[in-house]
Parts: C-alpha cells; sequence; structure tokens
C-alpha cells in the first residue's frame, strides 16, 4: 500500500512538471497581431449638418393702443381668428387735467366769437333788408357767423374726445376701440380689464395689447456656427424635423442667412431663418422647438470605406493596403484621394479598387 502512494504521488509530481513545462512553452512563443480585413463598397455619402431653433410666423403684429386709459373691454382671446378691422378691446379714457382745460377754454372763447358774430350777422340782416348795405357785407357777415358756429362746434367735440376719447362725427373710428391691423391668429392677449395702457410716441414704445401673426407663413429661424456658415447658400433645400410633432416632417428653403455673428457661450454663431413649405399649418404653432437638417455635400455611388481604416497626415490621406497573408499580414501604406466623408464612411476617389483589402481593426490572436 505504501509504495503504491509513492508511485502516485511521483505521477503527480511529473504530470505538474509536464504542465508547467508546456504551459511555459506555449507563453513562451511570439504572438502574431491580426486584422480585421475591409473592402471598399459602393453607396451614398452626405455631409449634412443641423441647425437648432424653432418654428416662427413670418410676420408677428403686436397691436398697441392710440390712446393712454383703461382696458374696458376684451373681445379676443389667444387662439382667436380676426381680421384687419376687427375690434380687439376697448378703451377707458381718463382724461389729462392741462388738455381738458384747454378743451373747455377754447368752447369759452368759441361761445364769445359766436355771440358776437350772431349780433353782427342780425345787424347787417337788418340793414341789407332796407338796401342800406351791399350783398357783399351781408355775405361776409354770414360767413362769419357760420364759421363761429363751426368753431364751437369743433371745441364742443375737442372736450368730448379728451373726456372720453370719442368724436361724436366718427365714433365707429374712435381711438378707443383697439383695432386688428392685420388678419391672423391671436397668440397673446398680456393685458386684462382694468390694465391702464399708454399709447405709442417718441418716448416710449406703449404697452401690447394683443399679438397677432399670421399662421399661413411660417418659418424656421435657427442658428449655425461659423465653421458651417461658409457652406451654406440661400435657395438650399432643408428637412425640418419638430419635436413635438414627430410625423410631421416640412421641407423648407433657406432664404436669409445673417452677415453677422452673435457670439454665444463663446462660439460665433450665425442666425439663419427657412421658408416652410407645407399643405396644411393647421397642427403648427409658433415657439416650437425644430431642427432643420442641410446637405452640404453629397456624392452618389461612389466608392466608400469606413474613415476609421484612413489615416490623415497633414493634407494627405493613407490606407494601409493587404500584400501577403503568409506567413503573417502584410500592409503597404498606401496613399489615396478621398472626396466628401459623412463622419462614418468616406469616399475614395483614386488609388484603391473593388477588390483591394485593407488593415481594418487590430485583434490579437496566439498561433
Amino acid at each position: 500500500m505504501k509504495k503504491f502512494f509513492k508511485i502516485l504521488i511521483w505521477i503527480l509530481v511529473g504530470a505538474l512538471f509536464i504542465g508547467t513545462f508546456v504551459y511555459l512553452y506555449f507563453n513562451s512563443k511570439p504572438k502574431q497581431t491580426q486584422y480585421e480585413l475591409v473592402t471598399p463598397d459602393s453607396g451614398n455619402i452626405e455631409r449634412t449638418t443641423v441647425l437648432t431653433g424653432k418654428i416662427e410666423p413670418r410676420d408677428e403684429i403686436e397691436i398697441k393702443p392710440q390712446i393712454s386709459g383703461i382696458i374696458s373691454k376684451i373681445n379676443v382671446e389667444p387662439g382667436d381668428v380676426v381680421k384687419e378691422g376687427d375690434i380687439i378691446a376697448e378703451i377707458k379714457v381718463i382724461p389729462d387735467a392741462s388738455q381738458l382745460s384747454s378743451a373747455e377754454g377754447r368752447v369759452s372763447s368759441a361761445k364769445i366769437n359766436l355771440e358776437d358774430a350772431r349780433l353782427k350777422h342780425e345787424r347787417n340782416e337788418a340793414l341789407f333788408s332796407r338796401k342800406v348795405i351791399s350783398r357783399e357785407e351781408y355775405e361776409n357777415t354770414l360767413t362769419a357767423y357760420e364759421n363761429a358756429r363751426q368753431e364751437l362746434a369743433s371745441a364742443q367735440d375737442a372736450v368730448n374726445i379728451v373726456r372720453q376719447g370719442v368724436s361724436r362725427y366718427n365714433a365707429s373710428a374712435s381711438n378707443t376701440q383697439v383695432r386688428a391691423t392685420i388678419d391672423g391668429l391671436v397668440l397673446d392677449v398680456p393685458v386684462k380689464v382694468g390694465t391702464s395702457v399708454i399709447q405709442s410716441n417718441t418716448f416710449n414704445d406703449g404697452t401690447t395689447v394683443a399679438t397677432i401673426a399670421d399662421m399661413s407663413n411660417l418659418i424656421f429661424k435657427g442658428t449655425v456656427d461659423e465653421t458651417e456658415v461658409g457652406q451654406l447658400r440661400t435657395g438650399m433645400p432643408v428637412a425640418i424635423t419638430i419635436g413635438a410633432l414627430p410625423d410631421l416632417k416640412p421641407s423648407a428653403e433657406i432664404e436669409y442667412i445673417a452677415p453677422k455673428g452673435t457670439e454665444s457661450s463663446g462660439a460665433n454663431t450665425f442666425e439663419v431663418k427657412a421658408a416652410l413649405k407645407v399643405d396644411s399649418t393647421a397642427t403648427l404653432r409658433a415657439g416650437y422647438s425644430a431642427n432643420a437638417t442641410v446637405t452640404l455635400n453629397r456624392s452618389e455611388g461612389v466608392m466608400r470605406v469606413p474613415e476609421s481604416v484612413v489615416e490623415f497626415a497633414g493634407d494627405s490621406t493613407f490606407v494601409y493596403l493587404l500584400t501577403d497573408t503568409v506567413p503573417e499580414m502584410k500592409f503597404k501604406r498606401t496613399p489615396i484621394v478621398t472626396g466628401v466623408s459623412d463622419g462614418i464612411n468616406i469616399e475614395v476617389k483614386s488609388g484603391l479598387d473593388k477588390k483591394s483589402r485593407l488593415r481594418g481593426a487590430e485583434k490579437t490572436e496566439a498561433n
């Protein structure tokens, strides 16, 4: 039994020794670097850039009052469709003390002038009936009397305008009625009944009563980086993607590229506008965030290879062309002429054929 255990121990020791020797032998052998092989194919390549921005109406008008006062009535709300001339709101006038005093003083003067003209006219009328004065003198006093009556009426109307903002001669066109200046959709009504408003003048912009836009004429307004703005041209087609409406993909055409850039987060960007081409704008809303994809370059049916197999050295480009596989892979650094790149594939204009096999990603395997 003891002899049996001794033999078993020696066998285990021998097996361990042989296993260690074999392990060291195989690990001491040099390893060969293997590469995936890539073959050129044919296809389309296009280089694009994406502009970020939003959908806006081309014409967005702020409606402002023509007189200062307090909003007494609002006839519309956001989402309403209005026509040019529709009454949006009405204003109650708070008369200015100095203007009211001046207007009332004008009425007093007009009454005095009218009474003087009336007396002169009645006197001349009696003289004219007795043929004491000429018809010309009579008609002069009649004209003066009529002018005095008209002046009094105008002065009284001026007082009415100062007090109420309404002329009795043309109440339908009163400045107290804020009207739409274009046909369109009401986007915003930033005031409420009771809000004080001021008219637009040289010293201030005035209070916005409503914002109206023509939603049948929309544009995409976005920005592009200065590194790519030089490749854009007016008239270039644009594909629009709207985050809120993923199924709606309207086309557009660039119509404006800003001549001056704006610095934002340390980079210069340029504003770009593109006119949307859609059959219906019923589902579009002003302010939707959107992206615009512009194709800068496009090549169709060209030879292409993955850009990862291309080596760039200054203005030159190279690939490693397979020349032999025995006893190991051998490659030759070969110059090529490239064209359009989309960041994944790159066009090869010359230097390769469709049977070329190129060095791709590296993989390590033992012999």
